[in-house]
């Protein structure tokens, strides 16, 4: 069993975020903590407990996480370690924006049990940075690596994004390497992409701002492959790249297709095969507990069709792949001799220029 959840306190939303957050001055970290338990003991009677699986991984994902006081994390593993068994041997995953980390807050990670920080860098370069609407200098996050290092964080992953408007002037390469130079030991890419309703989907409506440049991006993203891999990295699923022995095991759930509990607005679970989902905003989820109400919002079955469809395409987001015998065989050769996959082992695994067509490949299997 797997445990993720969502804290969606921000000081600031970023231009391209349409993500579940709540901009708060103050994070209400009391409030949640209530609302976040309460929801975690309406899952105690589920049958999903019958036979007592242990809970493998736990990740506090946002949001900003690490806008929470430390003794509100602790009192949310507390509870969880209380109540059900949590491995010895657990991931235990914080996200963390820069500014976030001081000694003290660091301190009080390390001692509630987290051992794993995903740290949101997204670049080194101070004009997209204030672009972004991060909240952190470059400066702040070689600052952060160098504290959680130095409390004995070995485990420890840098989120980049990549794809940014050209006329920023972003050097891709330069900011690889400044990353690589924290030596961290995972690496997680994601392509800058329009949302609506964001500010950056505003900003290239009033013409403010040209939409991002696919053969930019995509040229981006194969260099930072070859670029990890050079290093010794292993990109073991299309937007991660891990040192041996440091693969994200939650993150690696879900592709596995495990169960996996969610907790907090917004937050998805999937157990058996029925995928749910929580009220999306913070104020009506906290409502919603406060007065005993369910938080679900939705619900809904994966199986027969959709889910050989969903197994298809988690199994071909990592370099495991797929069976080749789940494929047409004419199309396995079609990838094949476009570059876009390889066979290996009796297993279908795209290549990174494969990564880039994902949807794509997958629209033609369905």
């Amino acid at each position: 069993m797997h445990v993720y959840i969502h804290v969606p306190f921000c000081a600031r939303r970023c231009s391209y975020c349409d993500f579940a957050i709540a901009v708060r001055r103050t994070t209400p970290s009391d409030a949640f903590v209530r609302a976040v338990l309460d929801e975690w003991a309406s899952w105690q009677d589920h049958p999903v407990w019958v036979d007592t699986p242990p809970i493998a991984t736990v990740y506090f994902g946002g949001g900003t996480p690490s806008r929470l006081n430390g003794e509100a994390l602790g009192a949310i593993l507390r509870r969880i370690r209380s109540d059900r068994v949590l491995g010895q041997d657990a991931e235990v995953t914080l996200e963390a924006n820069p500014e976030d980390v001081s000694a003290a807050a660091v301190e009080a990670w390390q001692a509630i049990g987290i051992n794993r920080i995903s740290l949101g860098a997204q670049s080194f370069d101070p004009a997209v940075l204030t672009w972004m609407h991060r909240t952190h200098t470059h400066e702040q996050t070689g600052d952060a690596v160098r504290a959680l290092r130095r409390a004995g964080f070995g485990n420890l992953s840098l989120d980049l994004i990549f794809g940014a408007p050209r006329h920023l002037g972003r050097d891709w390469s330069r900011d690889l390497e400044e990353a690589l130079a924290l030596e961290p030991t995972h690496v997680s890419l994601y392509g800058l992409t329009v949302e609506d309703r964001t500010p950056l989907s505003r900003w290239i409506v009033q013409g403010r701002c040209r939409a991002p440049d696919d053969d930019r991006a995509a040229e981006e993203y194969l260099r930072a492959h070859d670029r990890l891999e050079a290093r010794g990295f292993e990109h073991y699923e299309v937007s991660n790249a891990s040192l041996p022995g440091y693969r994200a095991r939650h993150n690696s759930a879900y592709w596995d297709g495990a169960d996996y509990l969610g907790l907090g607005p917004s937050a998805h679970s999937y157990v058996g095969d029925e995928r749910r989902w929580n009220v999306r905003e913070w104020v009506a989820y906290e409502r919603t507990v406060r007065g005993g109400g369910s938080v679900v919002a939705g619900r809904e079955r994966v199986n027969g069709s959709r889910q050989r469809l969903e197994r298809l395409y988690l199994g071909l987001r990592t370099n495991r792949g797929v069976r080749a015998g789940l494929l047409p065989a004419s199309l396995i050769e079609r990838w094949r001799g476009s570059g876009w996959a390889i066979e290996r082992d009796g297993r279908v695994c795209l290549t990174s220029e494969g990564w880039l067509r994902l949807d794509a490949l997958i629209a033609a299997v369905a």
